[in-house]
């Protein structure tokens, strides 16, 4: 089991998950793969995200930032598609079915 494709992700600061669409090399390219994941599971797997949300619980005197706990390094793709191969690696029951596209 391996990434082949990263369609897409995203930070959800409402349900504080990662959002990802991807493709494992055994999909078919009609086949994505969707899945959140919980921020504290990415933490935990050492991964860092930065969080830009500016504009979020702001207030006259001060910004709050939600995921404050986080370092300030961007998780680029290449990062995400390595956290992904060790979770459903250490995970696989958690690996989501493939659906058409």
């Amino acid at each position: 089991m391996e990434i082949k494709d990263l369609e897409s992700f995203y930070i959800n600061e409402t349900s504080h998950t990662l959002d990802v669409t991807f493709r494992l090399q055994t999909d078919k390219e009609d086949e994505i793969r969707a899945d959140q994941i919980e921020l504290d599971e990415v933490k935990t797997f050492g991964y860092n995200i930065n969080e830009s949300i500016d504009d979020f619980y702001e207030d006259e005197d001060e910004d709050f930032d939600i995921f404050e706990d986080f370092d300030d390094e961007e998780l680029d793709e290449d990062e995400i598609i390595s956290f992904l191969n060790e979770y459903y690696l250490i995970y696989p029951t958690k690996l989501p079915d493939a659906q058409l596209f």
